[in-house]
């Protein structure tokens, strides 16, 4: 059993510049960790996407969704251990390496197989995993996993979400941070963090003011803090 399971949408920034913290605290604490499943789209299936969120949201989850198709099917054929290669490649692609609008003709690029393709082709897995980008089949198994992350901390969150020493360890949305620590900050950060969660009283600590994350896809360069936006109700909702 891995020390930490770590659930991702693959399109979330947070959880992407969460993931690299955890991975900088994961080779100094010699951890191991399971990249699990969290969809964005199924977790917002009942919210009126028009009335919500800005007009990206929608083709930005449903992108999310379609990337963790292919990512189960991956997982299907070559093993867990799969999966964090697999995240690491997409998220550096989407994040670091994409500059401007992820957005052509109404479609979410980060959800196709030109996208989704040279990936496959870096991390040597064969391009027949493209097809599962259309393959509803795969949707049950990414509710399920969804819904085991919501059952540890409650649905009213988004992600990631982090499970620390399964399964009677402390699990908890986030930290949500808009800036990578140091190698030395990370690991205090994550002692800070799991000290705090594993207090058994503890439900929540938060404000909705968020820097613009400090990922080349937005605009924000390693050494500047992005614009302060205000999160409320854990994304850019245009309705509260």
């Amino acid at each position: 059993m891995a020390d930490v399971n770590f659930y991702f949408d693959p399109v979330c920034p947070f959880a992407w510049m969460t993931s690299t913290w955890v991975r900088k605290v994961q080779s100094q604490r010699d951890y191991t960790v399971d990249w699990r499943f969290i969809s964005l789209r199924l977790l917002n299936a009942h919210v009126d996407y028009d009335a919500q969120f800005p007009p990206e949201y929608e083709a930005g989850h449903t992108a999310g969704l379609r990337l963790l198709r292919a990512a189960a099917s991956i997982r299907r054929d070559h093993g867990r251990a799969a999966i964090g290669p697999l995240y690491q490649a997409l998220g550096t692609r989407i994040f670091d390496a994409h500059t401007g609008s992820y957005t052509v003709d109404a479609t979410d690029i980060r959800g196709t197989a030109n996208f989704v393709g040279p990936v496959l082709d870096e991390l040597g897995l064969p391009a027949h995993h493209l097809n599962a980008l259309d393959d509803t089949g795969f949707d049950a198994e990414i509710q399920s996993e969804t819904d085991e992350a919501l059952s540890l901390t409650g649905r009213d969150v988004g992600t990631p979400i982090i499970h620390f020493r399964p399964p009677e360890g402390v699990a908890f949305f986030g930290p949500v941070i808009s800036r990578l620590p140091s190698d030395d900050d990370a690991v205090v950060l994550w002692d800070h963090v799991i000290g705090l969660a594993s207090f058994p009283g503890f439900a929540e600590l938060k404000r909705s003011l968020r820097e613009k994350p400090q990922l080349r896809a937005f605009g924000v360069s390693d050494d500047e803090a992005g614009v302060q936006e205000d999160w409320h109700g854990g994304s850019r909702r245009t309705h509260k």
